[in-house]
């Protein structure tokens, strides 16, 4: 049986509107990306003090359950659906080419904020060796949240090709 979907283009706009002394300094940043053919969405209860693993990056989708082909991903949007409180987003990074996560790098989303990420495969890096720039790029394996003192919901949406 052949698929009846068809590939089609996302489109992501990011809005800033800010005007400070008569002056505006916001602007509209568009951003079109084609031939996406899977969206993974779904809205998360992220209960307090676990760890919530909200999205699994592999090679391949079979070794791992709900695995996401990391090599098809274009977009990542990560949005904490909380009013008040904030959350640490966790990506699990995998420094060999095992694909297995040995290293993390942790972003505070605050309560409404988005963490939004476009390269999966070779496409983060993290170092505790200095603090000058990796060009040595690796896999994202996984996406976890913690939800530090409070439940939380939250929003990911994944576009692949």
């Amino acid at each position: 049986m052949a698929s009846t979907i068809i590939a089609a283009a996302l489109t992501i706009t990011i809005n800033e509107s800010i005007t400070l002394g008569g002056t505006q300094y916001g602007g509209t940043k568009t951003l079109e990306i084609a031939s996406i053919k899977e969206v993974f969405k779904r809205i998360v209860r992220c209960v307090d003090d676990t760890d919530c693993t909200i999205a699994t990056f592999q090679t391949a989708t079979n070794t791992a359950d709900n695995a996401i082909d990391l090599e098809n991903v274009r977009y990542i949007r990560v949005t904490n659906l909380d009013d008040t409180n904030p959350m640490n987003l966790s990506l699990q990074v995998a420094g060999g080419e095992d694909g297995a996560a040995n290293m993390s790098a942790t972003h505070l989303v605050g309560a409404g904020q988005s963490f939004i990420m476009h390269t999966v495969h070779d496409g983060i890096a993290v170092s505790d060796a200095n603090a000058t720039l990796v060009d040595a790029l690796t896999d994202l394996e996984s996406l976890l949240v913690d939800p530090l003192s409070e439940d939380i919901d939250v929003e990911v949406l994944i576009a692949s090709v």
